[in-house]
Formats: structure tokens, sequence, C-alpha cells
């Protein structure tokens, strides 16, 4: 499988599972799965499930959908069944309403711009058979339009149909969990896909609490942020900035589109610490937020004219550090007014510098570009970059290229526009043509003429647009997943396969993520420590016991003494990704210094991100009413997983 899919069971497998064990003895364990001898089976509860004292007995309680709970005993149509491993179970539920969950893991919709609805299928031989169809496109096509229309004709066995507008696991968390899966190749095109049985309630009382409920007759608008070098090379392409939006203010002033079109402005520089005269790291110029006057956004560009003239510490700059702003402190809710979102975001970097890597000591964060641009896109906030590729800089265009290329990607497009020789006027008509085409999209809704043509409008850039407005329409008219039990999906759009379609994403705990953020802090100590050849040659050993003391029951570890770290914990063996700290074996962490480097390095990035999401109350849900602040949780994207 994909990289994305392959890295999410290094954490799982170091903090033992999900809800995972006590240490001691235990008088009843649940049962086993299939032919292992340390992976328990577990259930999710259907809609209303019943909990009872004894089969056909006493009822106790009754659950919401979903929630889980390990299995100790089946007896004639019933389960014995209890929230923790440790403790003895509390009670009995009906088979029929349980569903078998083998994996912590959960699907989620991407956005749709750009490819068909996608169709759920009743088994997964029906969705072969309609993927193997010489006419799928068409097929496909007909088969959405039925379900949509709530008819279906039973040839494909089709359940129900994905929603046409997007459904935002971050803004409005919803379980989908992934009950079954198999790895296969696309009869497209032969590349690596994911079939996943899939499962959904979506009945209203089921749902949870959307954070910022939108309101139906709010209008499409847009945030444009630019994050602005401020450095000293910078000073004219500062200047053209502030003429496009000069052009852009005077153009919608006074009319309807001048109060949904907004604007704000991070300026960025360098280490003020290594550095005190250049003034600043980053500062909120201009905040976003809604205006009838531009005059303080004009202003703030003004203001970031008057660049440093001091020299900062080498050609790159901090510009991840103005971009992690730009997603993590500007008002995008619009929380310090009326709570009314922003609905299209967009942050637009102009620098003639690469950013600062990770290891360099002036780097404010060790957050790479990859993980700003998955934290931004879980946002619905498209980065953009525009690459001034100054002769000055000559050096860095390579690399600064490919770390911009990472980070300017939305719904699998790239937004990355590179300015060959830093020309002035080349940069003010990208500028103009990109300010100009977003807000040419909210005079399109409104049903105004458009200022570019269509030709003028890049193909990227117009799904982007589409992406947006599904977003948009997703939460105002309240969009949610299908309402099915279960069926089966591709994780690959069945009729594009180079687009994902359904992405899985790891569902933890509040009090998970903390465990995971402790024992990759321990791992990387470990890592950091192993100097000569005697240090590196008992890592492993070392790591085995980070991961014996994390799981915390010994009987949950196997063949512990095994070359390969990767198989100290059976449950790994039954994941469909593979962690690269679990597959190393000694002898190619001996090899590599390069390889320990970028392993450490990485680490060390998604641990930084962990300490984000662990302080973000807008990152976590409450699972169910009156849920312990630990309980809280988060669909973890895959790629931000070791």
């Amino acid at each position: 499988m994909t990289g994305l899919l392959r890295s999410a069971a290094a954490v799982l497998a170091v903090i033992g599972w999900a809800f995972g064990a006590a240490p001691g003895a235990q008088a009843q364990t649940p049962l086993l799965m299939g032919e292992t001898s340390t992976v328990y089976q577990r259930v999710l509860t259907r809609p209303a499930a019943g909990l009872y004292d004894a089969p056909g007995g006493r009822a106790l309680d009754a659950y919401a959908a979903f929630q889980p709970f390990y299995v100790f005993q089946r007896q004639d149509g019933w389960v014995q069944v209890g929230p923790s491993a440790a403790r003895p179970p509390i009670g009995w539920m009906k088979d029929d309403q349980v569903v078998d969950w083998k994996h912590n893991i959960i699907a989620a919709f991407t956005n749709p711009a750009g490819r068909s609805r996608q169709l759920v299928i009743d088994t997964e031989d029906d969705l072969r058979a309609l993927m193997a169809e010489e006419n799928l496109a068409a097929i496909e096509e007909r088969l959405v339009a039925e379900a949509s229309a709530g008819t279906v004709d039973g040839q494909f066995g089709v359940v129900s149909v994905e929603p046409a507008e997007y459904v935002n696991i971050r803004d409005s968390l919803y379980v989908m969990p992934i009950l079954d899966f198999v790895e296969d190749l696309h009869p497209l095109n032969y590349e690596d896909i994911l079939l996943m049985q899939i499962a959904s309630i979506n009945k209203d009382e089921e749902r949870l609490p959307v954070e910022h409920p939108v309101d139906e007759d709010d209008q499409f608008d847009v945030g444009i942020v630019f994050v602005l070098d401020t450095t000293s090379s910078m000073r004219n392409y500062i200047e053209r900035t502030r003429k496009v939006l000069q052009d852009t203010v005077r153009q919608i002033a006074g009319t309807d589109i001048g109060g949904l079109v907004n604007f704000g402005v991070v300026g960025f520089r360098d280490n003020v610490d290594a550095v005190p005269e250049i003034g600043y790291r980053t500062k909120i110029l201009a905040d976003l937020k809604r205006r009838t006057d531009e005059t303080e956004v004009l202003n703030a560009l003004a203001e970031a004219t008057e660049v440093t003239t001091v020299s900062t510490p080498g050609f790159n700059e901090d510009s991840l550090a103005g971009v992690e702003d730009a997603i993590d402190l500007i008002d995008w809710d619009q929380l310090k007014t009326n709570g009314d979102p922003i609905n299209a975001r967009y942050v637009i970097l102009v620098t003639d510098a690469g950013p600062k890597d990770v290891r360099d000591p002036n780097a404010r964060s060790a957050i790479s570009a990859l993980e700003l641009q998955a934290e931004a896109e879980d946002r619905n906030i498209a980065l953009m970059s525009l690459h001034l590729k100054t002769p000055g800089g000559s050096g860095t265009h390579d690399y600064a290229a490919g770390a911009y290329r990472q980070l300017s990607r939305f719904a699998g497009r790239e937004f990355y526009f590179p300015i060959e020789g830093g020309s002035e006027q080349a940069f003010e008509g990208v500028a103009n043509r990109l300010v100009t085409a977003i807000t040419d999209h909210v005079r399109t809704l409104q049903g105004e003429e458009a200022v570019l043509d269509e030709s003028e409008v890049d193909e990227n850039l117009k799904g982007l647009f589409k992406a947006a407005e599904l977003a948009w329409l997703g939460a105002k008219t309240g969009a949610k997943a299908p309402d099915v039990i279960t069926g089966w999906v591709s994780d690959k759009a069945i009729e594009a396969p180079q687009t994902l379609a359904f992405e899985p994403r790891l569902l933890v705990s509040k009090n998970e993520m903390a465990t995971m953020a402790e024992v990759l802090d321990r791992l990387i100590g470990l890592a950091e420590q192993s100097r000569g050849a005697d240090d590196m040659q008992t890592f492993f050993g070392q790591v085995q016991g980070v991961i014996q003391q994390a799981v915390t029951d010994p009987q949950r570890l196997a063949e512990v003494n095994d070359q390969t770290v990767g198989r100290s914990l059976e449950y790994l063996t039954r994941l469909p990704y593979k962690s690269q700290i679990l597959q190393l074996t000694e002898d190619r962490w001996l090899q590599s210094a390069m390889m320990r480097r970028g392993i450490i390095d990485g680490m060390r990035q998604k641990l930084t991100q962990y300490r984000k999401w662990l302080f973000d109350p807008s990152a976590w849900t409450e699972p169910y009413e009156g849920a312990p602040d630990g309980e809280y949780v988060f669909a973890m994207p895959f790629e931000v997983l070791p």
C-alpha cells in the first residue's frame, strides 16, 4: 500500500492498541481474535443497543451507536462485553445489536471536487464486479443518479451514495468504522487500493454537535491571508502586493462583493533571539475580519514595506512559522465577532527564500511543510506559494521549491507558483490573477459576471473553488454520511484511481494521544543516545522496553527477542499499513546514518504536532454528554503518524 496507509501501525503498536489493558493477572480475559494469541475481539454497538445482566435477562442500560466493547463470551446469539480488557465484563448484548470491529480505524470522506460521488456497495464481490465493468464511468453515473433519487436496480448491490456536498470530519466528527479491509490492485491502473467494509449511522440523535452551526441564509464569502517575507530584499514585492489589493478593493468597494471578500496579513522574518534587531519572527499585521473599509489592510501592507535592514541568519527565512501562525492564530472562525466562520480560506505565501529546515537551530518549530499542509487542509485552508526565484537565492531554489510544493497542496492539487528570475512584473501578474480569480468565484456565485476569462483561470484553481463551494454547501445544509449499516467502498475513486475518495483515519482519545506523545518522546531520547556501534546495537532492545512499559500487559507482547522490532506485537500483522520504524532491522539501522537521522527528525516533527493538538480544544469532540476531558476523541490523519 501507499505510504499514507502504511504509517499508523508504529504509534498504534507502541501504545498497545487503543483502549489498552492494565498490568497484572485478571480473572477473565476477552476472547482472542481468530488464530492470534494477543489480539482481543471487540465490537461496536448499533443504535440503542441494550445491555442486560444475562442472556434474555433484565435490562441494565442502552448505548448510542458505535460504542466500543471487548468481547468476553459468545453464547446462543448473545455476547458478554466490557469496556476494558483489564476489568470484568459488565453485561450481555444481543449479537444482532453489535458489529464486529477488527481495527481502531475509521473512514473519512475527502472533498468530492474533481471526482464522482462514490457508491457504497453491499458486498466485496459486488464492488469488484462494478470496478471491472468496461463501461464503468457511465454505469457509475447512472447508479449515483438512481441512488440519489432513492431508487436502485439491485444489479451491483448499491446500498447508499456519498453526499453531494463535502462532509468535513474536522468540523463535525462522524464515526464511520472500517470493519474489514482487503488490499488489492485497481483494475484500471493496477495501483494499490484498499477495499474497505464500512459502517455508518446518521440518525439525528446520533450526530455529534457541530462546533459552529452555520446560518442557512449565509452567503458564500472568502478570506485571503497574505503571509509576507518582510526582510530587506522583499520591499518592492510587498509594494506590488499592496497595489494588487488596492486595485481589488477599488473594484469591489461599495458592492455586494465587497462585503464577501476579506483580507488579512502576516509578516515573517527569522529568529529574533539570534538577531534581536530584526524586530520580530512573525507578526499579525492585520487579522482577518469582515470589513466595509479595507484601509486597515492596506495600512498593514504599508507597514510591511518597512522591511528590516538587518541581515537575518542565512538566506532561508522562517516562512513555516508565518504559515503556522496564519493557520493557528488568524480568526478563521470569526470568534472575535459573530462566530460565523469564513467559508473559503486561502493563505498566500510570498517569499524569495526557502523555509528553515526543522533541524535548523533558528527554526521555531519542528513541524515540517508536510505536517503544516495536512493541518491546513484539515481546517479547509488552501495554502499557495509565490516563490520568487531571485538570482541571489539560486543556491536555495531547488530545496525551496521542493518544500513549497509539499506545502502548497489541497484536495490532491498543487498551488506552487514559481516566479522565474524574481521578475517583479511577473509576480504582480500572478498575484493579481490569483486574487481576481478568487474574487470572481464569489462574483459568479452571486450571479455576476467574472472579470477574468475562463481560459485565464488555472484548472487547479477551478477544482479548488469547486472544493470550497462543496465544503460550504455541506456545512450550510448539514450534510452527513450516508445512513447505512454496512457496505464496501474503495479508498481510491472507482472511476478515477489516482484520486483518494475515502481517507482511513485513526480514532484516538486525548489520553491515547498523550500516551503516544510520551512514548514517542522516549523513543527519540533513546535514538539520540545511540552514538557508538554498541549503543546502536542495543537500540532495539531499548525500544522494546519502552513498548513493554507502554503496553503494560506482558501477555500482549510476543517474540520479544526477535531481531525485527515490528514483530514484537502480533497486532501489526493485521493492519493494512506498515511502520518505517517497526519494519527496521538492526542491520538496516546500523548501515545508514542518514536514514537514522531522517527517522529521528520525523519522530520529532510528529511529536510537535501531537503536542499542538493536545492543547487545541477545537481538535477534540465530546463523544458523549459528560465525557471527561481525557476521553474526547480526534480522527487523526495517517500521514501525521510515524
